[in-house]
């Protein structure tokens, strides 16, 4: 399986493809190793341009996912609707993102996540999260001070406001909410698109949408021919 490359231009502090620091996750990925070999089963690195305007902050990779591929959102149903609003907006040179050899390309996006590595039940507990965040702040540093940032969940925009230096209680998690930082980058919420959250419905593609069209306003970015005719 090819080696996905730190950003070249992201400090060297925001990615360690050889970190242990939660032996929970350690031996986690160690079993899943043995049982499926050709899985990347390490931390996963962000993905896109490291100044982007926009950094998107999922929760952690999927084991068939991006556990497998070594890329964000790429290989699993996680990935789909995300994907496919990123190309709609211009983000993504395409919809689907399945392998490392697709050659997809993030256009003035990143993604990356809460926590870098898999976890058991697609659930980190408090102290992953917080051993894991001086990688997702070194990220952050790259972000424009009018840049956005797009949690995916509630854990995602806790890690998020740590990273960045702010009080979770003064900015409380919501679907749509944006979130005016010091220093002028915005951060913006979402439910996450899971499978779950898809199916049931709590998260349609329109709310998705929406939400990319706050942030395509914030930062000035032209909006789909759909969006802009409606």
């Amino acid at each position: 399986m090819p080696k996905p490359a730190i950003l070249p231009e992201l400090d060297a502090s925001a990615y360690d493809p050889d970190c242990r620091r939660c032996p929970r996750l350690a031996a986690f990925r160690d079993e899943v190793k043995a049982e499926y070999p050709a899985y990347w089963c390490r931390p996963v690195p962000p993905f896109g341009a490291a100044h982007a305007q926009l950094v998107i902050v999922g929760l952690a990779p999927g084991m068939h996912g991006a556990n497998a591929t070594g890329r964000p959102f790429t290989g699993d149903y996680a990935g789909v609707l995300l994907y496919e609003t990123l190309h709609d907006f211009g983000y993504a040179t395409s919809p689907l993102s399945r392998t490392l050899a697709d050659r997809l390309e993030l256009v003035d996006c990143r993604i990356t996540n809460a926590v870098k590595c898999l976890p058991p039940e697609n659930k980190p507990i408090p102290v992953e999260v917080a051993n894991c965040n001086s990688y997702l702040a070194a990220d952050l540093t790259a972000l424009p001070r009018d840049g956005a940032v797009l949690a995916l969940g509630r854990i995602a925009h806790d890690a998020a406001l740590v990273a960045l230096g702010e009080r979770r209680a003064h900015h409380r998690f919501g679907h749509a909410v944006r979130h005016d930082l010091p220093g002028g980058v915005v951060l913006f919420d979402s439910y996450h698109c899971s499978r779950y959250n898809t199916n049931t419905g709590r998260l349609t593609r329109a709310m998705f949408r929406d939400v990319f069209v706050a942030i395509a306003r914030h930062l000035g970015r032209p909006l789909p021919a759909d969006v802009a005719a409606a």
